[in-house]
């Protein structure tokens, strides 16, 4: 008997099987009315392959795998085998090399770090999100509102009086489920969840490309995670790492004796930055691995999304290396042909397959395109993390207030290249580490200012056009520089202005959610307005957001020093009252509660190219957000009934 079929063989020698994990790997199933398991491993300069494990006293003598054709796959049915045994392949290479024992490529599940050997097991879920699955798609779209909340499972909450252990699958999942509803976050990203060995990594060096890291439990434990984040209506993203891997014995690395998955030539098979081996990606069969892997998360745990890490160092053949330290393409090039290609199948598959999901590229460069459609030249990305948003922003913000007038254009210049992609604006997780401390510690003056520069941040981000995203521990305040080993500053939210914080960010995602104009043009000009972004003298910025309705319009008003600014003037299209729908400064939020009183009528004075005008007061280092409300000045509630008595309290009733 064997799994792997004439087509089977085709499209993996093609580079086209998007799912190869069906036939290779460990599969429980029967032969001769006998129960067992069908083992096959891809290892072409192998001599011969045997299969060891709980099932044979790892005796590579017992179960020796047999040759498919002139295929490089070897494969074997072991009667008597069974779920949550443990295995390896034993491979003898051509040429009297020592024997390797590795695991397997394509399993399930394996062996919590630092063990490494792989598990046989099935993958059998009774899935409960019918009504999530169903929809999605309309949740995914460009036009939907995505405030991503992304997550390191391993430290964003652990047990303290169980020695600091981290959480399960299971525990997390009500847990960050209530948390992110609680907040108005649409989706989670999680950071690299395939097995990996080297915790500290993140996970991003991954030797499972098809398994759940065992660390916080068993397959089907994510599979439940998964499904309550979906049945509060939360979508899932993970971060996949097709870019490199690590050089570990039991992995992918010279995985037959040969260098198979990845480049020979270091120059183009290994990586400088961080000490890994980069898959060759002009080998069809290893597209096929990938390809599959990628397929693999959306078929078998219900993922919404693939965050593709680290594309720039795939797309460039010179990404950190100096002259002489590269090979050019056959053009002369510094441009990896073979990883453009990859990505672009990646993608054609992913969105054949599932339209509803999207894939979001981290793309640090200027690389044209990288989410338009292949057809067009482009690399066929649903979205990409705009880099420049949050460098350009971060660095502006750093800045004491004083100076940030001769800064101005490092806000505005995105407005050059804000619709050449559809962006993502990422305060992500590399932005609290390696020394650049957390986002608080970033942003200049005392405790007030900081609190108050953090929500000037947010705002603002919210307030752009673009999907958001926002590292764990962002959203309060965490103090000191995010760590692995530990889990997040929760004490501080018992900190009723650090609080404070937590509850702006929860009402700028749902008024980002309510509000068409906030987001349903996140991703085309026509939903972004300036109407004055050259006060560099008093650092202010005012736009405004479009839907797709006309009536759909919200003001944007960011002040971004500390000075309170009082008569100040900016054109409005329609005459009568703009209501404050958010005020940052306000003291449900911990600011001082400076504002318009929730209200404002219009002077029938032109300003700013518009027919009327509103004379405001702008709070210190806030952002107000205003809508026109008609002629009769409806009042404003805030949330819980907070409103203040000079801002708004929060959001519209």
């Amino acid at each position: 008997m064997t799994f792997l079929g004439d087509q089977d063989l085709h499209l993996f020698n093609e580079g086209t099987h998007v799912r190869l994990y069906r036939v290779l790997g460990a599969h429980p199933t029967q032969e001769g009315g006998a129960a067992g398991v069908h083992f096959a491993v891809w290892a072409p300069n192998a001599e011969r392959v045997a299969v060891i494990g709980d099932f044979n006293g790892w005796d590579a003598e017992r179960h020796r795998l047999r040759p498919v054709g002139s295929s490089g796959i070897w494969e074997g049915f072991v009667a008597g085998a069974r779920s949550g045994q443990l295995y390896k392949f034993r491979i003898v290479p051509r040429g009297g090399k020592q024997a390797l024992e590795k695991a397997d490529p394509f399993g399930f599940r394996h062996q919590t770090a630092p063990e490494t050997a792989s598990m046989v097991w099935s993958l059998d879920y009774e899935w409960r999100d019918r009504e999530w699955m169903q929809s999605r798609g309309k949740k995914n779209k460009l036009d939907a509102p995505i405030s991503i909340y992304e997550v390191h499972l391993g430290s964003w909450r652990r047990v303290p009086e169980q020695g600091n252990r981290m959480m399960t699958y299971r525990e997390a999942a009500a847990a960050l489920g209530d948390y992110c509803a609680e907040l108005g976050f649409t989706h989670v990203e999680l950071m690299p969840l395939a097995e990996h060995p080297y915790y500290p990594s993140w996970g991003y060096q991954v030797t499972g490309y098809f398994a759940p890291t065992s660390r916080y439990g068993e397959p089907q434990d994510l599979m439940y995670m998964i499904d309550e984040l979906h049945r509060r209506g939360i979508g899932v993203i993970i971060d996949w790492v097709p870019a490199h891997f690590p050089s570990d014995k039991h992995g992918l690395a010279q995985f037959d004796g040969t260098h198979l998955f990845e480049h020979a030539d270091p120059r183009r098979g290994f990586h400088p930055d961080w000490g890994t081996l980069i898959f060759n990606y002009g080998r069809y069969e290893v597209r096929s691995f990938l390809l599959s892997s990628a397929l693999f998360w959306l078929d078998h745990y219900h993922i919404d999304g693939l965050r593709v890490d680290a594309v720039a160092s795939m797309l460039y053949l010179d990404y950190s290396r100096k002259a002489g330290e590269w090979i050019p393409n056959k053009y002369g090039g510094r441009e990896n042909l073979e990883a453009i290609e990859l990505l672009r199948q990646f993608n054609e598959s992913v969105y054949r397959e599932y339209p509803d999901v999207q894939t979001i590229a981290e793309e640090s460069t200027a690389w044209p395109m990288v989410s338009r459609p292949n057809y067009l030249g482009g690399l066929g990305f649903g979205l990409k993390w705009d880099m420049g948003w949050m460098h350009d922003t971060l660095g502006y913000l750093g800045h004491d207030p004083i100076h940030r007038r001769f800064h101005h254009n490092q806000l505005t210049f995105r407005g050059m290249y804000a619709f050449t992609e559809n962006f993502v604006l990422p305060l992500s997780h590399d932005e609290v580490v390696h020394g650049k401390g957390s986002l608080w510690g970033r942003m200049p003056g005392d405790e007030w200012q900081k609190r108050a520069n953090l929500r000037l941040l947010f705002g603002y981000m919210v307030s752009s056009p673009g999907k958001k995203l926002l590292f764990m521990g962002g959203e309060f305040g965490q103090a000191r520089e995010w760590n692995v080993e530990d889990s997040l500053d929760w004490h501080l939210l018992d900190d009723e202005r650090r609080r404070g914080l937590s509850r702006l960010v929860g009402d700028l995602n749902r008024q980002y959610r309510s509000d068409p104009a906030l987001h349903e043009l996140d991703c085309d000009p026509a939903g972004f307005e300036w109407i004055d972004g050259s006060d560099s003298e008093q650092s202010v910025l005012a736009f405004a957001r479009r839907g797709k309705r006309d009536e759909d319009y919200v003001l944007v008003m960011c002040n971004f020093t500390p000075v309170l600014r009082e008569n100040y003037r900016v054109g409005v299209p329609r005459e009568g009252y703009w209501t404050e729908v958010l005020n940052t400064d306000s003291t449900y939020y911990g600011g001082s509660d400076v504002g318009n009183l929730g209200r404002i009528e219009t002077s029938p004075v032109p300003w700013h190219g518009r027919p009327f005008s509103l004379n405001l007061v702008l709070p210190p280092l806030a952002v107000l957000w205003l809508r026109w409300t008609g002629f009769d000045g409806a009042g404003l509630d805030g949330p819980d009934g907070a409103d203040g008595a000079g801002g708004s309290g929060g959001l519209e009733g």
